[in-house]
């Protein structure tokens, strides 16, 4: 696992504890939408159906208020924000189990509930608050942005299978943006490549001569969605350079070889 970068870029939480539930509130309207054949249709996501990936979005935001109605766990070892990334292809199999175990017979009266009791559980809940994680502890506002990745991502998955054209909340998608980029700068240290991704994220990885001025000999650029898709296995580096998705200039702008970040 990479080690995360000693100054971890700081987020609003305010913003971020918002940017949950507009994500959230996206995905229950367009669920409501889905008829059952759409629901029980396939997506990209192995054996799961839509029905599934809807149970999945409904639990990654019910598991804030379910960590933090249980007691802090003395002595668990603290999770860097950075490190999360890292540590969710390990944790597939019990992912799976807990969106198996969601109830979806009534996503829409289940999806309401959940948003509701995700506003009560924030109420005077510290940034500071740890929640414990099966592989470490976080912070609130650290777990909270985990949630905006995990909604962005599964609201793309969403699109993909349904069409629906599902909204991206522009917080959320900025959110789930960086920490991905920073990630991928955890993941390669290094100064030799500016990878761009406008309006939301500029980070320098993988290692050689560092850039200090003028335009950077080795830069990569996307949109977020396509870095979002790359990030996360969704979408593959030669596929997106050879669509225009990406640009990429210089002899060390290749970053295959450290893709996907998240399995």
């Amino acid at each position: 696992m990479p080690p995360a970068k000693k100054r971890t870029r700081r987020y609003d939480s305010a913003k971020t504890r918002a940017a949950v539930l507009a994500q959230f509130a996206h995905v229950r309207e367009a669920v409501a939408a889905l008829t059952p054949e759409q629901l029980d249709g396939p997506t990209r996501l192995g054996e799961w159906t839509v029905r599934d990936l809807a149970a999945h979005l409904v639990w990654t935001v019910d598991d804030v208020t379910q960590l933090l109605a249980a007691p802090e766990r003395p002595g668990q070892e603290r999770l860097a924000l950075l490190d999360w990334p890292f540590m969710t292809a390990g944790a597939a199999e019990r992912i799976d189990a807990h969106t198996r175990a969601v109830d979806a017979s009534d996503l829409p009266g289940l999806s309401a509930r959940v948003a509701a009791d995700y506003e009560r559980a924030l109420q005077g809940a510290s940034d500071e608050r740890l929640v414990a994680l099966s592989f470490g502890a976080m912070t609130l506002a650290d777990f909270l942005v985990t949630r905006t990745v995990e909604l962005v991502v599964h609201t793309d998955d969403l699109n993909a299978a349904t069409g629906a054209g599902v909204p991206y909340d522009r917080q959320a998608l900025a959110a789930c943006t960086r920490l991905l980029a920073d990630a991928l700068a955890a993941k390669a240290p290094g100064g030799a490549v500016e990878v761009r991704i406008p309006p939301y994220a500029v980070v320098q990885c993988v290692e050689g001569p560092r850039h200090t001025r003028g335009t950077p000999p080795n830069v990569v650029e996307t949109d977020p969605l396509t870095w979002i898709r790359l990030a996360t296995g969704r979408a593959e580096w030669a596929t997106e350079l050879d669509g225009a998705r990406v640009g990429a200039s210089g002899e060390r702008a290749d970053l295959k070889d450290f893709l996907p970040l998240m399995g």
